[in-house]
């Protein structure tokens, strides 16, 4: 999706795939949003970049921003690990550690996350919206409870997880990814 939305991160795509490895390209996607966001989440892929990306979006003067990784190796809030967090927020940034016994939420396995297909992701998320219970729930609502927290509309990442909650609870999520499609469909 981002060389649909970001015009300029077209260009590296192709190359980014060729070299097969994580570069510094899927850290300048984010940092360089052409919404020029001031708050938002982004996962980076090595714990000692969440401190670098951290600082680079005080300096960019970021409102409010959770740099995560996952010490499972996701880019994001993991349930199977811990997470290192870094938050900017009021021009400070705060380093901490969060796992899913932080939320009362059981451990995953990896093996729950893995798909193998555009068609198996599909189905996991449209699952997850129409209200499935388990493992691949419970990481949405850590990451959207981060976002929800970054863009204001909570206090702390427990009152966001209980937002993300009743807003798919409610058919909101799915009703939004809808319109998102709707939107989209058919850009190139």
């Amino acid at each position: 999706m981002a060389p649909l939305l970001h015009s300029s991160m077209k260009h590296a795509v192709i190359p980014r795939r060729e070299i097969g490895i994580k570069t510094i390209f899927n850290i300048l996607g984010p940092l360089t949003n052409p919404a020029s966001a001031t708050r938002q989440v982004i996962g980076v892929y090595e714990a000692k970049l969440t401190d670098v990306v951290a600082k680079v979006l005080l300096k960019l003067k970021t409102e409010h921003a959770f740099v995560v990784y996952g010490y499972d190796g996701l880019d994001e809030i993991t349930t199977t690990d811990k997470t290192k967090v870094c938050e900017l927020k009021d021009g400070k940034i705060k380093s901490y550690f969060i796992t899913h016994d932080s939320f009362g939420i059981p451990r995953a396995e990896i093996k729950d996350f893995v798909v193998n297909s555009p068609e198996e992701s599909a189905k996991a998320i449209s699952d997850v919206l129409e209200g499935e219970n388990g493992p691949k729930r419970d990481i949405v609502l850590l990451n959207a409870s981060a976002a929800i927290v970054a863009g204001g509309g909570a206090e702390d990442l427990r009152d966001g997880m209980q937002i993300a909650s009743e807003s798919i609870d409610s058919g909101k999520a799915k009703a939004s990814l809808k319109k998102l499609i709707k939107i989209t469909h058919g850009s190139s």
